[in-house]
């Protein structure tokens, strides 16, 4: 590829000189991010007092110490003595200013029919009424507090009103079942749950109140469930006298008049579990200054460039680390945000487009899993008016070359960037990511994080050349990372600091590209071994998609006799593509890109594939199915029924 074509996007120079980046570089005396990512490195507080400063993060009492790693870099503690809260940043800092009757919040139901909006001023009244209902429970400082929540303006409010309280919020996915439900509870020692009656899915009133029945009847802990009346649907809602109460009954008559709790700095402020490889899903504990300091402010505000004039849309569920991120970015910022019930393609498939369309949606994010699936419509994006757009983002899994092109083509019309993050909940912020001011090629990442330590090294621990693939890891703690895991320290060590002592690792294959650029390959223990040969399953998938008859698939190892591992792939064929005769295609389409050693052992044509609420492929999980072993966690899982279909479909042949 010439200098001249070497990548697919670049920035425009007017996009440089506004972006909040370029403003930060001034601010900071540095000339460009390289020169400011190696003062970081060296100095990782002085970073952060640089982010604070820049953003004006809010303290009540200002810390004596921004970094204490006297215990060593696993407990690491940031700002040390001060106090602040997430509320106290996210709303309580904009009153009596202009921001304070500003729209913060436009909500659509299922039904576009049904809309409604909230102020900075309105959010903070419910904030206020709910806290007060919730403290007159017993609820206060250090409880855990559940939010088994849809997608309704009552979720946002709920989301501060916990941690206005001094309480813990623990996120629950919406689709969850019983199990997972009654696991995370008792992991967590919930004493409340924040739930509805129910809600839309796809034209049908889906119950959450019943389902979360049924866990609490193996929840001791929790002695208070609060019940949002959804409205407009028909499902049976039992309440337990002394344990339910109906949301409208504890806010009515409160009169506002509540303080946000002062807490300590590095106090934890939300819970936020993930899937596990044993049986046990990792509690990974957030703080109240940790996502601030991390995701919101020097990731997304300074590098991603999310301004105060932006409306803010990612359709995602408050149960994983989106959901935080929609509350708390655009509150941080004086924005607003786009919150829409039910799902990207109902009732019509072009409903994704259309909300961003009538809501002059300006920095949208996406998951590849939402853009593969819009993919399969075709080209009716191109009916929507999207040129409200400004800024669009992705994360959650890595890309493949077809849906990331399609995106860029009809989305972002060739012009604007996709600022591609990948972190992880036990992050709590980016590890990569793409600013504004950089060129970008697809699925890339333009930079690592500030300040964070990131690295990618061979099996030695030795740093790999631009062009080879290697393991992602972190040479010392963030702001923003998990403070150990909860109730675990020693799960948190052997997990995350162990394999190389002294230095996190992070369990994805990474590779910093020829072009500067760098790319996530997957997780490292989905590494397919061929021949000698360690490959991540992207690369893999990625052919098979290219062939315009899948729509989205999941390429796995299992072990061999001669090649050590041989390929199986499990593959969602795209509408109106029939599986006869079409496995000896995409075995084809894989030996051309890769070679013969890479002809699957065995394809096989699934309904869907398993996956995590946050969308991403489990592929340890089909691994564990083709091998007949146990899958461990399946608690995370958004559709386990995947699991049972595909062993049925195994043992048929």
């Amino acid at each position: 590829m010439s200098d001249a074509n070497r990548y697919v996007w670049e920035p425009s120079p007017d996009l440089v000189a506004q972006s909040n980046l370029t403003a930060f570089l001034h601010a900071t005396g540095h000339a460009d991010y390289d020169s400011l990512a190696a003062a970081a490195e060296t100095d990782p507080a002085w970073l952060m007092e640089q982010v604070f400063k820049f953003c004006d993060v809010r303290f009540y009492k200002p810390y004596d110490k921004m970094l204490d790693t006297s215990r060593g870099e696993p407990w690491a503690r940031w700002c040390v003595g001060g106090t602040t809260n997430i509320v106290l940043n996210c709303i309580d800092k904009h009153r009596d200013t202009p921001v304070w009757d500003q729209t913060f919040l436009v909500w659509e139901g299922e039904d576009k029919k049904e809309q409604r909006t909230l102020s900075y001023r309105d959010l903070d009244r419910e904030v206020c009424h709910l806290a007060q209902g919730l403290r007159d429970l017993g609820i206060g400082q250090g409880d855990v507090v559940a939010l088994y929540m849809p997608n309704l303006p009552e979720t946002f409010v709920a989301f501060f009103a916990i941690m206005k309280l001094g309480a813990i919020l623990l996120p629950l996915f919406s689709g969850f079942g019983p199990a997972p439900i009654v696991s995370r509870l008792n992991h967590g020692e919930a004493k409340a749950v924040i739930t509805a009656n129910g809600t839309w899915r796809r034209g049908s009133p889906g119950p959450l109140k019943s389902v979360l029945d049924i866990a609490l009847e193996q929840a001791p802990s929790v002695r208070h469930v609060v019940v949002v009346d959804r409205g407009g649907l028909s499902i049976d809602t039992p309440m337990r006298a002394g344990r339910d109460h109906w949301w409208h009954d504890i806010t009515t008559d409160k009169n506002g008049d509540i303080a946000t709790v002062e807490m300590p700095a590095d106090a934890p402020a939300i819970l936020l579990y993930t899937s596990g490889t044993t049986g046990e899903p990792k509690g990974c504990v957030w703080t109240q200054i940790g996502f601030i300091g991390s995701m919101v402010t020097r990731d997304i505000i300074i590098c991603c460039d999310f301004k105060p004039t932006d409306r803010f849309f990612f359709m995602s569920d408050m149960g994983w680390m989106v959901g935080a991120m929609t509350a708390c970015i655009p509150s941080f910022a004086g924005a607003s945000l786009l919150v829409a019930e039910g799902t990207p393609d109902y009732p019509d498939t072009g409903r994704f487009w259309r909300l961003i369309q009538d809501h002059r949606v300006s920095y949208l994010g996406v998951s590849p899993t939402i853009v593969r699936s819009l993919m399969r419509y075709g080209e009716e994006v191109e009916n929507y008016d999207l040129s409200s757009l400004r800024m669009t983002t992705s994360g959650g899994e890595a890309w493949t070359a077809a849906p990331w092109q399609w995106f860029f083509e009809h989305v972002c019309k060739r012009r604007l960037p996709i600022i591609n993050i990948s972190g992880g909940t036990e992050v709590g912020g980016c590890i990569f990511l793409g600013t504004p001011n950089h060129p970008m090629n697809p699925g890339s990442f333009s930079r690592r994080a500030l300040g964070v330590g990131a690295d990618i090294v061979d099996l030695a621990g030795n740093k790999v050349p631009p062009g080879e693939v290697g393991e992602l890891i972190l040479r010392h703690s963030s702001i923003g990372l998990t403070k150990s895991l909860w109730k675990a320290d020693a799960r948190y060590i052997d997990n995350y600091w162990s394999t190389l002592p002294g230095i996190w690792v992070h369990g994805d294959f990474a590779m910093q590209g020829t072009d500067g650029l760098y790319y996530i390959l997957g997780r490292s223990d989905d590494t397919i071994k061929i021949s000698g040969k360690r490959t991540g399953p992207s690369e893999l998938e990625g052919l098979l998609v290219a062939t315009g008859k899948v729509a989205e698939a999941a390429v796995f190892g299992i072990p061999h006799p001669v090649k050590g591992s041989t390929i199986v792939c499990a593959c969602v064929l795209m509408p109106g593509v029939a599986s006869d005769g079409i496995a000896e295609e995409l075995s084809g389409a894989l030996v051309k890109g890769m070679g013969a050693s890479y002809r699957p052992e065995r394809i096989v044509f699934v309904d869907d594939l398993p996956r995590t609420r946050n969308l991403k492929i489990m592929r340890r999980v089909l691994r564990a199915v083709f091998e007949n072993k146990d899958p461990g966690d399946l608690s995370s899982l958004a559709n386990p029924e995947t699991v049972d279909a595909l062993r049925k479909q195994l043992a048929v042949g």
